[in-house]
C-alpha cells in the first residue's frame, strides 16, 4: 500500500494533478527529473533553478558549509523517505507550534520511522 501511495505521489499524473489545484509553484519540488523540464514549473515556480541546482551539487561527503565529523545529506534512496520526511516535519511543526514537547516529537518521529521501516520490510 504504501509504496503504490509513493508511486502515485511521484507520478506525472499527480504532479499535473498538483498543478491543475494548486498551482505549479504547489508542486512537491524533487519529485520528477521532467518537473524541472516543463517551462510552467519554471515559469511560475521561482525557486525550480535553485533547487535542481542544490539537489545536482549535494556532496554528501561534505554535507555542510562547516566542516562537520559524519557524512550523508538529508536523503535516503527508499520509496517510503518522502512520506516518512513528511510526517516527521509535521511533528516539528507540533513541536515550533507548542502543541508537543520536545521529548513527544522525538518519541512520536522514532515511533513512526520504526513504523515505517518494518512495514516496508526493512526491519524484522
Amino acid at each position: 500500500m504504501v509504496r503504490r501511495a509513493a508511486a502515485w505521489a511521484t507520478s506525472k499524473q499527480y504532479i499535473q494533478l498538483v498543478a491543475d489545484d494548486l498551482g505549479w509553484a504547489s508542486v512537491p519540488p524533487g519529485t520528477r527529473k521532467s518537473t524541472y523540464e516543463n517551462p510552467e514549473y519554471k515559469k511560475k515556480a521561482p525557486f525550480a533553478e535553485a533547487t535542481l541546482k542544490a539537489m545536482q551539487t549535494a556532496d554528501p561527503t561534505n554535507p555542510c558549509v562547516q566542516k562537520v565529523p559524519y557524512t550523508g545529506i538529508t536523503f535516503v534512496g527508499i520509496p517510503e523517505f518522502q512520506s516518512l520526511g513528511t510526517t516527521v516535519g509535521q511533528n516539528v511543526a507540533g513541536l515550533v507550534t507548542g502543541k508537543t514537547s520536545l521529548e513527544q516529537t522525538l518519541k512520536l518521529n522514532q515511533n513512526e520511522a520504526e513504523r515505517t521501516m518494518k512495514q516496508a520490510g526493512y526491519l524484522k
